[in-house]
């Protein structure tokens, strides 16, 4: 007789055991490959971008600790110089740019997703938490800074830097909430 255990009741895995590395290991890669998954928009300095998705599965899959821990390594990468952000851009410049605030939103929007996305996998929490909060804070960051570094009022940035993205982020919301859920259910079941 097998003993089921919740997975609620489960001890967290520690944040530096193989597992977990191997988790954000993963994670950081797939936010690097997913980078390469853009396009620009003709009116402003900003880019579609696949990134988001693999973020915010990231923080399904990851506890918040790890999530920042994953997010503020692939931040170093670009930092240093590799080609990990959106569309295979690198340097530090990269963050004091019209898009930085994007980047640093990041690493405080995904820790807070993983943070409220619940002890068991549920689509419609995901959904909801990666909107309201991982997209909401993530466009708060990217709109002061275009503010700030471009000198352009709040209005003509909401039209550049937030309504255009609107669908599609929502969109990538979905997809990394129903990923979130599965991968998930794969990783408790292998428990």
């Amino acid at each position: 007789m097998q003993l089921q255990v919740s997975a609620a009741s489960r001890p967290q895995e520690p944040i530096l055991s193989v597992r977990s590395m191997t988790k954000m290991a993963i994670c950081v890669a797939f936010c690097c490959v997913t980078a390469y998954i853009s396009f620009p928009l003709p009116f402003t300095p900003g880019m579609v971008t696949a990134l988001t998705l693999a973020m915010g599965l990231a923080a399904f899959v990851l506890t918040p600790a790890q999530t920042l821990l994953a997010l503020a390594v692939y931040v170093l990468m670009g930092c240093i110089g590799l080609p990990v952000f959106v569309g295979g851009t690198a340097g530090v410049g990269r963050l004091f740019g019209p898009t930085g605030g994007y980047i640093w939103s990041w690493l405080i929007a995904y820790p807070l997703v993983s943070a409220m996305k619940g002890a068991r996998p549920d689509f419609r929490r995901y959904v909801l938490v990666n909107i309201f909060v991982g997209t909401t804070v993530t466009y708060l960051g990217g709109v002061l800074q275009m503010m700030a570094v471009m000198d352009l009022s709040f209005g003509k940035v909401m039209v550049m830097a937030v309504l255009p993205y609107i669908p599609g982020d929502i969109m990538k919301d979905i997809v990394a909430a129903f990923l979130g859920v599965k991968v998930n259910q794969v990783l408790q079941a292998r428990r």
